[in-house]
């Protein structure tokens, strides 16, 4: 007996495939007959579902920094000491990132031509706030003597961000768990490498 999709699920597959090609191929490099192609139809059909290439693109990243931004949120929202709201944000992300794996290649691949455009303007808006509330955070807990007074708030924060991302690039790695590399990332962090 065979079973069809219905219609969001054939979308939510389609978005998935296309989001696959992104990533592997690149945003820009990706043509809607190559989506159409994987996913077994014409390429006519493919604009039964959307509008154009860039509307696949748009639903794969806004998802993406809607479920980033609710975890900062929710860290923020739940925790007054700094160091357990970062500690959130960092295993938030790690999930996160984790489920949109996709996206966040699709970012880091083709960032120049998704903030050039007037429809991914929401991009550099997310990113600020991502940024801000790194940044708030590390200098409540510079102020009250919860991290070093030396802390370079903003210089830290770009440094984490880019090794927060880097556990995407591991996923065929056998060594460590998702938690592990987490585990290990927070006690360099918050204990450092000297010994005590």
């Amino acid at each position: 007996m065979t079973t069809s999709k219905t219609p969001s699920e054939r979308r939510t597959h389609l978005v998935r495939l296309a989001g696959d090609l992104f990533a592997e191929q690149g945003f820009r490099a990706t043509t809607v007959r190559q989506i159409a192609d994987a996913a077994g139809i014409l390429s006519g059909s493919l604009y039964h579902h959307f509008d154009s290439k860039e509307s696949i693109g748009d639903e794969i990243l806004s998802a993406f920094l809607e479920d980033v931004l609710a975890g900062y949120r929710a860290a923020v929202a739940e925790s007054d000491d700094p160091r357990a709201a970062i500690e959130r944000i960092v295993r938030s992300s790690t999930a996160t990132l984790d489920r949109h794996r996709a996206a966040l290649t699709m970012l880091q691949r083709d960032w120049n031509y998704f903030s050039g455009q007037p429809r991914f303007a929401y991009l550099r808006t997310a990113m600020k706030e991502i940024e801000q509330t790194w940044i708030d955070l590390l200098e409540r807990g510079r102020e009250t003597g919860v991290f070093r007074a030396d802390l370079d708030a903003r210089l830290t924060y770009r440094l984490l961000r880019d090794i927060l991302w880097l556990p995407t690039s591991w996923a065929s790695s056998k060594s460590w768990t998702t938690d592990q590399i987490v585990d290990g990332l927070l006690r360099l962090l918050f204990d450092g490498i000297k010994s005590a």
